[in-house]
């Protein structure tokens, strides 16, 4: 299915058009569809009732630099800051990153949308995309941060999504400006970048996010379009059960699979179960591509519907809220 951004503060025609399509499953918003948290609860309601079948609605709130909703929400720290913490008490970090991924999915829960694509789970060691973005650049560490922040989202009634697998963090190119090639051979992988996913997996996670790096010593294509990556290592090697996102089809790193068309069978035919097409230029030709394909099954995103909401109201009048707010949102994670 496809994953779909749209370019504005509400939906306009052509936009209602495209929740229509059977190859719709979701939309994903961003900081463009944002301008207060009233707004984005009335787009998120009509969304919801656009299109004949549920939208899996999702957003990047991890964090620091990614926080697509700000105004009126917490301030979230970067996970770098968890890493640090750690060096000094282990335990206390784990807990506030665990109480960090509550607060952040339950204010989204709260707008009724169902999924922030985390955690992000790739090593910190250097990579430009990722940055701040990384618990740590040792992945016990990073695998301990990733089984705190899945049991915090499942409190909130989220289901996690780890990213970005097989490890986007140690290489130093952008995919979404440029191609990355990572070298090392896969015994090396699970020793290091893979750790962590290993770790998400036993959590429970429900989701997975691939990468648009290239592993040649692995397989020859981007693991986002890989059946080796996908098939054989992360679902059959790994046990992997959940649903397998592509990251976005306009990075430049995935016009490696050729023209819109040709990536998207690229994805989905390696085994890629929902497509995130977020430039709405980008969605029109999508939508063409999928009419030469099979319809997909209509609950291929169900297991990700959000669970057990509460309004923003009672999330405010619930004392965990504030508490965590006092705990996370300020100094205490530097």
């Amino acid at each position: 299915m496809l994953v779909v951004g749209i370019a504005g503060t509400t939906l306009d025609a052509i936009e209602r058009d495209w929740l229509q399509h059977p190859s719709v499953g979701g939309v994903i918003l961003f900081t463009r569809n944002f301008a207060s948290r009233e707004q984005v609860t009335e787009l998120a309601a009509d969304i919801r009732t656009a299109g004949p079948r549920p939208q899996l609605l999702c957003v990047d709130q991890e964090g620091g630099r990614v926080q697509r909703f700000r105004d009126g929400f917490a301030s979230l720290p970067s996970l770098d800051g968890f890493g640090r913490m750690h060096a000094r008490d282990a335990n206390a970090a784990l807990a506030l990153a665990e109480e960090h991924a509550w607060l952040m999915a339950s204010e989204i829960r709260a707008l009724d949308i169902d999924l922030s694509f985390a955690p992000v789970v790739d090593l910190g060691r250097g990579n430009r995309a990722i940055g701040d973005r990384a618990f740590s650049s040792d992945p016990e560490i990073v695998a301990e941060f990733t089984r705190a922040y899945v049991r915090g989202m499942h409190a909130a009634g989220m289901s996690a999504t780890l990213k970005h697998f097989p490890g986007h963090g140690s290489v130093l190119e952008d995919t979404h400006y440029d191609a990355a090639t990572d070298p090392r051979p896969l015994d090396t992988l699970r020793e290091e970048d893979l750790v962590p996913f290993v770790a998400g997996i036993a959590a429970g996670a429900e989701a997975m996010m691939l990468a648009h790096v290239t592993y040649p010593a692995v397989a020859p294509e981007p693991a986002g379009y890989s059946p080796h990556w996908i098939n054989d290592i992360l679902r059959k090697d790994m046990g992997f059960r959940g649903v397998v996102f592509s990251d976005d089809i306009g990075m430049a790193a995935a016009e490696s699979a050729g023209g819109v068309a040709a990536r998207i069978d690229a994805h989905l035919d390696a085994g890629c179960d929902a497509v995130l097409v977020c430039a709405p230029e980008l969605v029109a030709d999508s939508l063409t591509a999928m009419d030469q394909r099979a319809t997909p099954r209509a609950d291929t995103l169900a297991s990700l519907f959000g669970r057990g909401r509460m309004d923003w109201n009672a999330l405010q009048s619930d004392p965990r809220h504030a508490q965590a707010v006092a705990r996370v949102a300020g100094d205490a994670v530097a």
